[in-house]
């Protein structure tokens, strides 16, 4: 009896490790309602954030009866629904770029180390969950925090790696970088003029 609770406690542990690896932001909780013939069903709906903090992320919203319930089918949900963005040294996304759904616009560029994250609510919380440190990123339209997520997301998945483009251009990998940073020691070189 003893070794099939310390085999459990060796199994539970185990799993709380490989859960401590994800970053879990909750971004809204909202109470919903059902009008049914005998009353009302009451239930809490959560959006949920979460990623490795190396560059994937997912998002997924659930509905519960209580509110720690509706958070962890969430955390469930989008960790079947993560998806890989290519950053640049690890910490930005490799070019500027938007997306829109819905009425919600977001805009997010590239910033030069330093800078940190300048994003608000929910943005913020998908960026701290890819792991990345500098971004310039604005919303547009809607404060809604649905549709602002899932334009960072659509935004996101269309964020191309250098060799893609390389390999669309016909182009070797090095000659991409290569033009890139000559471009950054041209305006260098013209900063210090």
């Amino acid at each position: 009896m003893a070794r099939m609770e310390k085999s459990n406690k060796r199994q539970a542990g185990a799993s709380n490790e490989v859960q401590e690896q994800f970053i879990e932001r909750l971004v809204s909780v909202r109470r919903v309602t059902k009008v049914v013939k005998g009353g009302k069903n009451m239930r809490f709906s959560a959006l949920v954030i979460i990623g490795d903090g190396k560059g994937s992320a997912g998002y997924a919203t659930a509905k519960a009866r209580e509110v720690p319930d509706a958070v962890k089918k969430a955390a469930e949900k989008a960790k079947k629904r993560m998806i890989r963005v290519s950053l640049r040294e690890g910490r930005t996304i490799r070019h500027d770029i938007s997306a829109r759904v819905g009425a919600g616009h977001v805009f997010l560029r590239t910033a030069p180390a330093g800078t940190g994250v300048i994003a608000g609510g929910a943005m913020r919380s998908v960026f701290e969950a890819l792991g990345i440190q500098d971004i310039v990123s604005k919303s547009v339209g809607s404060g809604n925090y649905h549709n602002v997520v899932r334009a960072t997301f659509e935004a996101l998945k269309n964020v191309i790696p250098p060799k893609q483009v390389a390999a669309k251009l016909g182009k070797k990998y090095t000659d991409i970088l290569e033009r890139r940073f000559a471009g950054q020691q041209r305006t260098v070189a013209s900063e210090e003029d």
